[in-house]
Order: C-alpha cells, then sequence, then structure tokens
C-alpha cells in the first residue's frame, strides 16, 4: 500500500495492523519474518540438570543406550524424584547430544546405475495378501527380479527360498527379458552365497549358473538390505499393486492358480508399460542369452527303506514297495520329485514345503496292509490314509461297532478298490452309503454301490455299420471314364 503512495494510516488499516506496528516495520525496512528472534532461552527450569553429565557419560561408553532404558535407571537412583510424565523431556536431551556428540549415524550415499550393468533379485512372502485358491488358503514366495537402470521387473511364484527356486526364477526373468545383464547381485542367500570362513564366495551350483550364462555374481552385506535397495522397493510396490488390484477384483479367491498367475502378469505388464524407453536402452547393452537353459533341479540318489520311504532334504516320501532296498536316483525339483530306476521316471511326487514332513501314498502300501491289517491301527503314518474326509468317517463308524483289527481289515478292502480302480468313485459311493443314514458302511455295502455306479459310467460301445460294397459299381465308374477320354480326344 506504501508503494502505492497511500498513507500510513490508510495502509495499516487496509492490512487490518496497528499504526505504531505498521510504522516499525516501515521504518526497519523488514518484513515480520526477518524480525522474528529464534527462542534461544528456556522457559521453565531443566529437571534434569544435575544429571545429564552422567547421562552423557553413559551414552559415551554405550552410544547404543535407549533414553527410556537410562530413564528408568535415573527413576532408580532417585525414588520418587522422575515422573513418567517426563519421559519425553527427557528424550528431546538425549536427542539433541546425539545430533551434536553423539557417533556418526551412517550414510545413505545414492548410485548412479548404467543401462544393461545390473539386475537384483530377492524372495518376497505373499501371505499378507490373503489369496486363496479355491477357498483354500495359497501361502507362496514370489521370486523377483528387476533392472536397475529402467526398473523393469518380472517374477514367478515359489514355495520356498530354495536353489531350485531360484534357478528355475533367475532363468525364467533372463529369458523373458531377452538377454543377460553386467551383473546380477542378491542378499546373503544360503543357496547362493557359502557361509563365512568359505574360501569360495558362492555355492558351487550357483556359480555354475552364473557362469553358464556369462553372468557376474555380486551380493549385498550381511545386515545390509538396503543394499539390495532396488528391489526392495519393487517388492512392497508391486505387493501393494496386487493388493488394490485384489481390492477392485471384489474377491481373493482364485478358480486355479493359472489364473491368479494371469493376474500377477497383468499387473506386471502394466507396471513395465512406462518403462519401455529405458528397457530399449538397456537391451542394447544386455550380453546373449546361451543356446539353452540349465536343469533346474539337483540330483540326488537314495536307498528305499524298508518302509517304502524316501528322505528328501528332511521330508519323507514314500515310493512303491517293490523298490525297498534298492538305490534310486531323485531329480528335485522347485515343486516336485521325479524318482527314477534304471534310468526311468517310476514316479512324479508334489515336493512338500518346509521340513519334517511327509507324504505316504496308500497305493505304495497298501498290498502290505492287507496282508498285515493289525499294523494299521498304530502305524506312524495312519492320517495319509485317509484321501478324503468321507474314508475317515468310514473307518470311525467301523471303530464303533468292531474290533480294531476288523475295522482295519474292513477299511482296507474299501481303501484297496480306491486304489487298484477308482478313488473318486469310492468316495462317491461311501458319499452315497453315508446320505442314506447307514451307521456302519463295510467294504461290502460300498463295493456293491461301487459296482453300479461304474457300470453307470461305463462307456457305450459305439456300433459301426460298414455297407457291403458291390464291386461293379468300380468297373461303371472306369467305363464312364473311358468314354469320357475318347470324347474328348
Amino acid at each position: 500500500m506504501l508503494s502505492e503512495g497511500k498513507k500510513l494510516s490508510a495502509s495499516a488499516l487496509r492490512t487490518e495492523m496497528d499504526e505504531k506496528t505498521a510504522r516499525k516495520y516501515r521504518d526497519t525496512g523488514k518484513l515480520p519474518s526477518e524480525l522474528k528472534k529464534e527462542h534461544a532461552w528456556r522457559t521453565r527450569i531443566d529437571p534434569f540438570e544435575d544429571v545429564w553429565e552422567e547421562v552423557y557419560e553413559k551414552l559415551n561408553a554405550e552410544p547404543g543406550l535407549e533414553a527410556l532404558t537410562l530413564f528408568q535407571d535415573l527413576q532408580r537412583e532417585h525414588p520418587e524424584r522422575y515422573q513418567d510424565g517426563q519421559l519425553r523431556t527427557f528424550q528431546r536431551g538425549v536427542k539433541r547430544w546425539r545430533a551434536i556428540a553423539g557417533p556418526p549415524k551412517e550414510v545413505m550415499f545414492p548410485q548412479e546405475h548404467h543401462p544393461g550393468r545390473l539386475s537384483q533379485s530377492d524372495f518376497t512372502h505373499m501371505k499378507d495378501l490373503g489369496v486363496t485358491i479355491s477357498k483354500q488358503p495359497f501361502d507362496h514366495l514370489l521370486y523377483h527380479f528387476i533392472l536397475t537402470k529402467s526398473n523393469w521387473e518380472t517374477g514367478s511364484i515359489c514355495f520356498s527360498e530354495s536353489f531350485e527356486s531360484l534357478s528355475d526364477g533367475l532363468q525364467r526373468a533372463l529369458w523373458k527379458l531377452g538377454g543377460v545383464p553386467e551383473y546380477h547381485q542378491t542378499d546373503c542367500l544360503s543357496t547362493a552365497v557359502n557361509k563365512d570362513g568359505n574360501p569360495e564366495e558362492f555355492t558351487k551350483r550357483y556359480t555354475a549358473l552364473t557362469d553358464h550364462y556369462r553372468l557376474k555374481p555380486k551380493r549385498i552385506n550381511p545386515g545390509k538390505g538396503h543394499e539390495n535397495g532396488d528391489v526392495e522397493q519393487s517388492h512392497f510396490r508391486f505387493k501393494n499393486a496386487v493388493d488394490q488390484e485384489l481390492m477392485l477384483r471384489g474377491s481373493r479367491d482364485f478358480a486355479s492358480r493359472e489364473d491368479y498367475e494371469l493376474l500377477l502378469r497383468k499387473i506386471f505388464n502394466r507396471r513395465n508399460s512406462g518403462r519401455k524407453k529405458l528397457l530399449a536402452i538397456e537391451r542394447d547393452m544386455l550380453g546373449r542369452l546361451p543356446d539353452k537353459k540349465l536343469d533346474s533341479f539337483k540330483e540326488v540318489e537314495k536307498s528305499v527303506s524298508r518302509n517304502a520311504t524316501i528322505l528328501i532334504d528332511h521330508n519323507i516320501y514314500s515310493v512303491s514297495s517293490q523298490l525297498i532296498g534298492e538305490k534310486v536316483k531323485v531329480r528335485v525339483h522347485a515343486e516336485y520329485l521325479e524318482v527314477m530306476y534304471a534310468q526311468k521316471v517310476v514316479e512324479e511326487i508334489p515336493r512338500l514345503r518346509g521340513s519334517g514332513k511327509h507324504k505316504i501314498q496308500y497305493r505304495h502300501i497298501i498290498d502290505s496292509l492287507l496282508r498285515k491289517p493289525g499294523a494299521f491301527e498304530n502305524y506312524k503314518y495312519k492320517q495319509d490314509m485317509f484321501p478324503t474326509t468321507r474314508f475317515r468317517m468310514v473307518y470311525d463308524g467301523l471303530l464303533k461297532a468292531k474290533t480294531p483289527r476288523v475295522a482295519a481289515k474292513e477299511y482296507l478292502l474299501i481303501l484297496n478298490l480306491a486304489a487298484k480302480d477308482s478313488e473318486s468313485l469310492v468316495d462317491e459311493a461311501i458319499r452315497i452309503l453315508l446320505n442314506t443314514g447307514k451307521q456302519i458302511i463295510d467294504s461290502k455295502a460300498v463295493k456293491d454301490v461301487f459296482e453300479g455306479l461304474k457300470s453307470d459310467k461305463a462307456p457305450r460301445r459305439l456300433q459301426v455299420h460298414i455297407q457291403k460294397v458291390n464291386p461293379s459299381i468300380y468297373d461303371q465308374l472306369f467305363n464312364n471314364q473311358e468314354a469320357s477320354w475318347i470324347t474328348l480326344n
């Protein structure tokens, strides 16, 4: 206002300011913010003034001490002098000491990323998303791969941080990318990095994998997750994108794993769509892929025990009883096992997740159980002998009416029918019998219903009627063709 030539009183009135205040700002030529004085005095007495020196000595000796620990120590040394409500004042004093006289803090150094130079990968748990497959919890991990320059990313579902999952995930990512960066960085995965004290930094299997792709392996320092910061940040952002998509979808349940994987691929594609220009620059700098992928499994040799089982990675699996005493080769893939004998795959078994578990197939041992029904009652893996809850209900019903040995014998006859013919039809026969309210369901009752179902489902033979051919029609056809040829010539 004053700059426009108006009087001081009019300008102060227009700005709703006291005339004396306006005169002060005019005479000093400074703004109100410039005249504000720094608050450098205490408004109240410091209750810790006489103990700070003692506190600082303790902090110098052990900088890791927390303010709460020191405050509680003061309360013990000076009973009734310090109240809980004074904790915040004390914490501010400790914070000031750390900022002025405390030990140096770790500095983060932003890195400049070069095209085609570095990729990072890591596993991340997806359990918190609450995804289900056919209403059943789908507890899984994601192997996550990223190029640090363009932030191009991809990933694949897995169930453990095993070498097989790492190998399969990395190879899938490289072939989808269409080239090989110069370096690949992981955290200190036990499947890739040897423990301290080992002369070789990386495991032989991981080194063989990276050598196959002419990829230079790198790892972060132990406990320094921020060194793998690009992929760590991508974990958070990708999982958040999946969570948002599931909210929009209105359901976290999928009909199949394939449907869920399709959703993940769509999200990856959507997130990568804005990275195409940088990705094109990176791809020009990538190395060539090898002629083929490397097998993503390990092969071990195992002897089949007298229990018709083998031990693989701290889990027990059953195999055919014919193999007892024999040595088999087992190819351990990320999600399944291939049991080989005489150079042929004789069994393919889903791989168990975790350790200390067992997977016993009743088909492998049913013949021996039929000969020794008395062994069934206290069989260590008895729970695996019930393919569905209906089978269990039948056995429990038999136990109520018969002795354990007789109940076991009757149940094993039903189980043998499922093993030798059709588990699904036997299960359906049991369902029908349960719906009739029948209390005791024995092997004869199940077999009678089973036979009826089997005959209903048996395919009818197609009756094909072929009309008898009269050879004379071929003579007639030949004569007609000959007459046509004469006419044309």
